[in-house]
């Protein structure tokens, strides 16, 4: 386990979510991406609440709360034995939130190898 400054991961994942293809970070609307010191649910790194992108409708969509991604900092450096490796869970655990955001599956996120 590593420990990491809090200020610096907030500042991994603000990178993660910069690097991710304009592309996929022009679509992204009404999204909230948080850190959470905690080590969160058990066995989570990040968790997607929300209504996923594929889910929404533009009649049933107004007025509702932002969705939310939350990166859990204690699990994720529970898991790393170098800043390296934290910067990396980061972006896996990012890209892995975002893709629920898509409406992609747990199943077809590790068939893609997120």
């Amino acid at each position: 386990m590593i420990t990491v400054d809090p200020d610096a991961f907030e500042q991994m994942v603000a990178t993660a979510v910069d690097s991710l293809p304009p592309q996929f970070a022009d679509l992204m609307k009404n999204v909230a991406v948080l850190v959470e010191p905690g080590p969160g649910p058990r066995g989570l790194l990040g968790l997607y609440q929300g209504i996923p992108l594929t889910s929404r409708t533009t009649t049933g969509y107004a007025g509702v709360l932002p969705d939310r991604i939350t990166i859990y900092q204690r699990a994720t450096c529970a898991i790393c034995d170098t800043e390296a490796q934290v910067v990396e869970q980061v972006r896996r655990t990012v890209i892995h939130e975002v893709g629920h955001y898509f409406g992609i599956s747990d199943e077809r996120l590790r068939e893609l190898g997120w």
